[in-house]
């Protein structure tokens, strides 16, 4: 099973973002489950949600609490909770930010991370551009498909699509493959 846990603030997307990623996980024909969890509901308040996808059934209901991908939409959280309690040691981290890892301050943090498993894309500056809105969720899934092999970015353009149609969906569409080029260059 892979798990992933979605860390941002309210207004952020979070909540849908871990919906699309659900739905494209479906539409490959694959079991998911998107979990929201939620402290007070209000703009700005840390907001965390889950993802599972497998090949077999998802019984489990609790939080994810040992991830396979962490997706940081807001780095301020580093400094307000533990975003990274419970990442696997072999896991990813994808973070929201045009700043290095250093500058981040969370070189401790990710230390004993493969080579390559941390990965940082501006996806509120291309959200800014794609969508002039500072949304940075389908930004980053788009990022997602590129630094993990779970889920292709097809399905999640699809995934958007269904929950935005018409032109908002194209521009998010279009936000989405700029992040996952974004991030393929990182890799670099």
């Amino acid at each position: 099973m892979f798990q992933v846990r979605i860390h941002g603030r309210g207004g952020q997307g979070v909540v849908s973002a871990a919906e699309m990623l659900s739905i494209a996980a479906f539409q490959e024909n694959r079991h998911s489950q998107a979990v929201p969890s939620f402290g007070s509901e209000r703009m700005g308040a840390p907001v965390v949600a889950y993802v599972r996808i497998d090949d077999k059934e998802i019984e489990l209901r609790e939080p994810v609490l040992d991830p396979n991908l962490l997706i940081i939409q807001d780095p301020t959280l580093f400094h307000a909770i533990d975003v990274f309690g419970g990442l696997r040691q072999d896991g990813y981290l994808l973070v929201n930010s045009s700043k290095s890892i250093a500058e981040l301050g969370i070189q401790d943090a990710v230390k004993n991370l493969p080579h390559g498993h941390v990965t940082t894309v501006a996806a509120t500056e291309l959200a800014m551009k794609h969508l002039k809105r500072p949304t940075p969720n389908t930004v980053l899934l788009g990022a997602f498909t590129a630094i993990s092999n779970e889920i292709q970015i097809d399905s999640v353009c699809e995934a958007i699509m269904t929950k935005f149609p018409g032109r908002v969906g194209e521009m998010n569409v279009a936000a989405a493959r700029a992040a996952r080029q974004a991030a393929l260059d990182s890799q670099e």
